[in-house]
């Protein structure tokens, strides 16, 4: 309760769309001008300007720019000094400005073999039913949450899908 009264006027002078959650904070805004793009950068600016007035800072490893649209020419915003990069991890989803799924595929993949590991060197019983069940609860959730089934990406994912199941 606090920490949202300290950060009430977080937003003061922000002209682009502000959202701030418990430990989070989204700026976004619709950037289709370079007068824009100007704004959105102010509004960065800004935002930097309060952390230093407020002895605050941004974890800037963890501030990104998603930039969305066929004909979006992806200009480099800054924060501070530091460039931003372009990707979002928004609910446990990787998603990238081409709102490409293939680090998500790999990600997922890569906890579920984990998982699996797990169940290899924690499970003495190899019953086909124990193995089977531990699987559909502890692995199956992970391949399949949140993995879009698009023609192109499905055949990422087929690839990723197939290793863990086997």
């Amino acid at each position: 309760m606090l920490f949202n009264i300290f950060i009430s006027d977080l937003d003061d002078g922000i002209k682009c769309t502000l959202m701030k959650f418990a430990d989070d904070t989204k700026l976004s805004g619709e950037v289709d001008t370079s007068e824009q793009r100007a704004t959105l950068q102010e509004d960065l600016c800004r935002l930097e300007e309060w952390t230093n007035k407020n002895l605050m800072k941004f974890n800037k490893d963890k501030c990104k720019v998603l930039h969305l649209g066929k004909h979006n020419p992806g200009v480099q915003h800054r924060l501070g000094s530091t460039c931003l990069k372009s990707r979002e991890r928004e609910l446990g989803v990787l998603v990238d400005s081409k709102i490409n799924m293939s680090e998500q595929c790999a990600a997922v993949a890569k906890k579920a073999n984990r998982m699996l590991g797990c169940i290899n060197k924690g499970i003495t019983s190899r019953d086909k039913e124990v193995i089977i069940l531990l699987y559909s609860v502890l692995v199956r959730p992970h391949l399949e949450y949140c993995v879009q089934y698009t023609k192109k990406m499905w055949t990422c994912w087929k690839g990723y899908r197939e290793e863990p199941q086997r």
